[in-house]
């Protein structure tokens, strides 16, 4: 005799084998295609703007300053005007090179909580996302410092 727990099992069983033989498949060559030429472009704009700033006589590391300064501007500025966003949809994890990506995961939510004022809006909310990337990335960059002062 099934009881009227097994029965409801078996019915969500059911259930999710049939969502998932109907669910549509997401286009993954286009998905992956997209992705990789969106991020391929972006570093293209930033060996681009590296090159500019080393014919103008800067060594490569003097030129990473500007280079991401212009980059994390243009990122924060499409942001602002919903560009990024949009560019995000189509291009999935291609636009989160790590410069760009992390611009727009500030600007984001600053805009979004704008309305609740600097403080407590702007302020308060606009690391929610990054928040977490910058905690690990500094303990991790702690600990492999320690550890590499450590052994020598």
């Amino acid at each position: 005799m099934v009881t009227s727990q097994e029965n409801k099992s078996l019915d969500q069983k059911q259930y999710q084998q049939k969502f998932k033989k109907l669910q549509p498949q997401p286009p993954m060559i286009k998905n992956i295609t997209w992705a990789f030429v969106v991020g391929g472009l972006i570093c293209v704009l930033g060996q681009f703007l590296t090159n500019y700033f080393t014919r103008l006589e800067l060594s490569t590391k003097e030129a990473a300053g500007p280079v991401s300064t212009i980059l994390i501007f243009l990122s924060s500025f499409f942001t602002g005007l919903g560009l990024y966003d949009e560019l995000g949809k189509r291009a999935g994890a291609g636009s989160i090179v790590p410069i760009t990506g992390f611009a727009n995961s500030i600007v984001s939510p600053a805009m979004e909580f704008k309305r609740e004022g600097y403080v407590f809006g702007v302020g308060a909310k606009m690391f929610t996302i990054a928040g977490p990337v910058l905690v690990y990335g500094i303990a991790t960059a702690v600990l492999i410092g320690f550890i590499y002062w450590l052994s020598h």
